[in-house]
């Protein structure tokens, strides 16, 4: 069985993130959270004073899942993100972000200027390198 990537991200993969996992990160299954974690993922409320408790039922989710050797790609609430790269790092996980290329491209319009910005996936890195 080949390598799975466990997403605790708050947006969803584009195509083109799912094809660089599994090209260049020789990713077989990309799996997201449970729609109940991803729920408690996506909105960390910003009172709490400690996140420990609050992120327990992902990380029993994903010691449960993954095994060594698979990757976590991890964004979000920088606590929760740096808490639970030292969690998966603990779990001997590869912890991974996602790299983006900001193009901004600006459109006169009479005396309005309209501002696009587009960001264009770039790769992958992993934590601490």
């Amino acid at each position: 069985m080949g390598k799975s990537c466990f997403l605790l991200f708050s947006h969803k993969l584009t195509p083109e993130q799912a094809g660089d996992l599994k090209e260049n990160w020789q990713v077989e299954n990309i799996i997201p959270l449970p729609a109940r974690l991803q729920f408690l993922w996506s909105n960390i409320p910003p009172d709490l004073s400690e996140l420990n408790g609050y992120l327990e039922p992902i990380k029993h989710w994903l010691k449960q899942n993954a095994r060594p050797g698979d990757l976590a790609l991890i964004q979000g609430d920088y606590g929760a993100t740096y808490l639970m790269v030292g969690y998966a790092l603990s779990l001997k996980l590869t912890p991974i972000y996602a790299t983006t290329e900001r193009i901004v491209k600006e459109t006169l319009r009479g005396q309005e200027t309209i501002v696009q910005r587009v960001f264009k996936h770039k790769g992958f890195r992993q934590y601490g390198r």
